[in-house]
């Protein structure tokens, strides 16, 4: 009778969650489009995850509006309100969401769980007299966030403890990127060398030291994130890397980033990188050292390469083109091309693919889809058709996927005009 109870209890396990599905997440989404009826704001979208992978076109969604909380507490914490939210990531822990406003400075902090806004943090003034927050990356051992201060052309540190409650921003950590000298005494900021050092994307190692920072202009720096003030250990020039970077991913000792488009200097590119991690060490490294693999390089018309998630158990990279709607996939090991992955057919016909992010058993993975009127991006590599979050389904593991559907958003303002613009997504696991 006991064998029998066992039976039907793992039956019962087995009919609520099938081998393929994928328990205990969210999908976090933001338009980062004026919340409807304000100036600034914006809203978060947050999906179940079986539901969204099951039926994508009927999940609905959990809706934070940032114009209301979150753009109150910014107000009084800053003065000022919070506008355009572009990035979003979690803590490890997955308590904590951090979301940063590129057009305003600020970066936001919630739970997770209440989504309810813990602080909000102003990134300081360059010397140009200008600051935005692209991006801000939580290190893995939770002590403190990167932050791309990207018309500052500043990289920052806030400080955490989680558990606490406690974020502050340290200007003593800060590194001025237009201003500073490497420690091979070139300038930092140096026409034909790294023609524009706004930050992009940072992107932390699993050490939590070294910080890979992506420049607007082309070339990259390597800052040790622990010390302050934080010191670049590497650097590179465009020659070598590209410009426009905004993806990072760790895995077979090798951190993966690439170049862009998008921007009115540098509209298409696609190229990818591998850095061998053993490489890296306090000690300030030559030029262009370590070397750093070209996996692929597509510097053509419509190319744009950005966001990009690991797969099955690491083994694969898969790397969104916004303009050319595909996914590469690339094996981690060889760091070969197994194949590409068309979006574009009858679900959408310019889907736009931005972020990628995988759910936790790499049954699907997520994108952030952009919308007709985008905020961010030159128009030529960032316009879509089909504003919302779209969800694959991955095949061999890992090797390949099919396009299932989209859970689409939208923000229709006054004038009928669609306004909705996804950038974006993270997945939380619960």
């Amino acid at each position: 009778m006991q064998s029998s109870v066992r039976l039907l209890a793992a039956w019962m396990v087995f009919a609520a969650f099938p081998l393929w599905a994928d328990r205990g997440h969210e999908v976090w989404a933001i338009d980062q489009s004026n919340s409807p009826g304000q100036t600034f704001g914006g809203r978060i979208f947050i999906y179940e995850g079986n539901r969204i992978q099951s039926h994508p076109e009927r999940a609905a969604p959990e809706i934070v509006d940032l114009s209301g909380a979150v753009a109150s507490l910014c107000l009084a914490q800053t003065g000022v309100n919070p506008v355009r939210p572009h990035m979003l990531a979690f803590n490890a822990s997955q308590t904590h969401a951090i979301v940063s406003f590129v057009a305003s400075g600020h970066v936001a902090i919630l739970n997770a769980v209440t989504r309810a806004p813990i602080t909000c943090i102003r990134s300081s003034v360059g010397d140009n007299g200008n600051r935005q927050v692209h991006f801000a990356f939580p290190s893995p051992d939770e002590t403190y966030i990167g932050v791309a201060n990207q018309n500052g052309k500043l990289y920052e540190r806030i400080d955490t403890n989680y558990a606490a409650s406690t974020f502050v921003l340290n200007p003593a950590a800060t590194v001025n990127l237009k201003t500073c000298v490497t420690p091979n005494g070139v300038a930092c900021e140096l026409a034909g060398i790294r023609n524009d050092n706004a930050p992009i994307c940072p992107i932390i190692d699993s050490s939590s030291r070294f910080n890979f920072v992506t420049l607007r202009g082309g070339g990259l720096f390597v800052i040790d994130g622990k010390s302050t003030p934080m010191r670049i250990v590497a650097e590179y020039d465009r020659s070598t890397v590209h410009p426009n970077g905004c993806l990072g991913a760790e895995s077979m000792g090798k951190m993966y980033v690439d170049s862009g488009g998008g921007t009115a200097s540098n509209l298409f590119e696609a190229d990818l990188y591998a850095f061998p991690l053993s490489g890296f060490s306090t000690a300030p490294n030559p030029v262009n050292t370590p070397l750093p693999r070209v996996v692929f390089s597509e510097d053509v018309d419509g190319a744009d390469s950005h966001g990009a998630t690991l797969v099955h158990h690491k083994r694969f990279l898969w790397v969104a083109d916004r303009g050319r709607n595909f996914l590469w996939v690339v094996e981690t090991e060889t760091d070969r091309i197994v194949t590409r992955i068309p979006l574009a057919g009858s679900i959408s016909q310019d889907p736009t693919p931005d972020l990628l992010s995988a759910s936790p058993e790499n049954t699907r993975v997520y994108m952030s889809l952009r919308g007709p009127n985008p905020l961010t991006a030159d128009p030529h590599v960032s316009t879509g058709s089909t504003p919302g979050v779209g969800v694959i389904k991955v095949k061999q593991g890992g090797r390949d996927g099919d396009f299932e559907g989209i859970a689409r958003i939208s923000n229709i303002d006054a004038a009928g005009v669609e306004r909705a613009d996804v950038h974006a997504l993270a997945v939380r696991i619960k």
